[in-house]
């Protein structure tokens, strides 16, 4: 198992929608099959010092491990972030005016 720690902020306060990755799915049919059973969704509250952090374990985050990370509509653009470290080692940062991904594997 790996230790994956996923991390979401934004440069201006706001609520954002994060979909994340937090255990393996037995098989890539049974992800296609129902995406969203293997990706929660939490709507929290994000800004430059309010980090949403989780501590995750996955036994292939070249597959699995992700994050992703939107602020919704409007025309606001907080500037979101996220990053993704998988056993300490940053393997994945991204950033966006709207939203942000962080995964390893291309979807």
């Amino acid at each position: 198992m790996h230790s994956v720690k996923y991390t979401v902020f934004a440069e201006q306060p706001t609520k954002v929608d994060i979909y994340y990755r937090d255990l393996d799915p037995p098989t890539w049919a049974d992800y296609s099959h129902n995406p969203y059973v293997y990706s929660p969704k939490v709507e929290v509250h994000v800004g430059p010092d309010e980090q949403w952090n989780l501590d995750v374990w996955l036994k292939n985050p070249d597959e699995w491990a992700m994050v992703t990370a939107t602020s919704g509509p409007g025309q606001a653009t907080p500037n979101i972030h996220c990053v993704l470290a998988v056993d300490g080692v940053v393997v994945k940062t991204h950033q966006g005016p709207k939203g942000a991904l962080c995964s390893i594997r291309h979807w």
